[in-house]
């Protein structure tokens, strides 16, 4: 939520400049006024436009921070056949999910259905390479399951695991 306010504050400076620009300027009365007035309403119009897209899912290829990510864990998915691919997805050092919209592609559609059956059997998250790379090359799979994790290293057994004293006499 602190980005949303940073962008407004930036938004917000960017009007007050505006609107000095315009009330300093040599124009008649009406048109500083009007140019108040658009500020007043813009401020507004702008913060419930930010919050309205807040709730959309981002177009992968307009990700510019985080471009060169290595890998996302894929938290859910719906597939909309030719629309887009829209992903929840978890960012390494983000707290909160992320919501994005893959072009539609049926290979990719195939590949995540697959990470996902693959992802119910052995219980392990869905994984996406690279995902916001916009990258042709298609030898690597962009979605797959984790694979599980190794089980818990087994300790030697001892000779007498429960402590129980034998009552038994050793016979010759």
């Amino acid at each position: 939520m602190s980005e949303l306010l940073i962008l407004f504050a930036v938004l917000g400076s960017l009007a007050a400049v505006l609107v000095t620009v315009a009330l300093w300027a040599p124009r008649r009365l009406w048109v500083k006024l009007g140019a108040l007035a658009v500020a007043t309403v813009f401020l507004p119009g702008g913060y419930f436009a930010l919050l309205e897209m807040l709730s959309r899912p981002k177009p992968v290829g307009l990700e510019m921070v985080r471009q060169e990510l290595a890998e996302a864990t894929v938290l859910g998915a719906r597939m909309e056949e030719n629309e887009a691919i829209y992903l929840w997805l978890g960012i390494p050092g983000i707290q909160e999910p992320r919501a994005y919209a893959l072009p539609w592609d049926k290979k990719l559609a195939k590949q995540l259905q697959g990470a996902e059956r693959e992802s119910e059997n052995t219980g392990a998250p869905v994984h996406m390479r690279k995902p916001f790379e916009n990258s042709m090359d298609e030898r690597e799979k962009r979605f797959y399951a984790a694979p599980p994790p190794p089980p818990p290293e087994k300790t030697p057994p001892s000779e007498n695991p429960l402590n129980f004293k034998s009552t038994r006499t050793p016979t010759n």
